[in-house]
């Protein structure tokens, strides 16, 4: 049997890439964690999506538009990482653009300057501004 290939589009096979992060292991910084949210989005993985969202502005679990209407599904067609760096000794941006589609309709995009804090040595998802 194939192994599957990684949601996140790093070219590693999913077990050896987000797959480790989506099984507990911690991932090891911000643009990992981004990668693995990704794929969690693409995967529909809500445990792994609310876990690894910061506490402090986790949304309810009703709120992340996992389930999609009939007709209205979305389909996740690649991620592209522009940027990362560290803001502080526990804190980091991630840059990035999302491609999509909803439904039968025209792919979009979705570009996103993420912040992530590390916690206890678990990063986290805090807050973004889109671009």
């Amino acid at each position: 049997m194939a192994v599957q290939a990684c949601p996140c589009g790093s070219g590693q096979a999913y077990p050896q890439c987000c797959g480790r992060w989506h099984a507990g292991e911690p991932a090891p910084d911000a643009q990992a964690l981004m990668r693995s949210r990704y794929s969690a989005y693409v995967l529909k993985r809500r445990d792994y999506l609310l876990a690894t969202w910061h506490p402090a502005t986790r949304p309810p679990a009703d709120e992340l538009g996992l389930d999609d209407a009939p007709g209205a599904r979305t389909a996740w067609l690649g991620l592209e990482l522009k940027s990362h760096r560290a803001t502080g000794q526990d804190t980091a941006e991630v840059e990035f653009v999302a491609r999509f589609r909803v439904g039968g309709g025209r792919a979009q995009r979705l570009v996103e300057r993420s912040r992530f804090e590390r916690i206890d040595g678990r990063w986290f998802y805090r807050d973004g501004d889109l671009r």
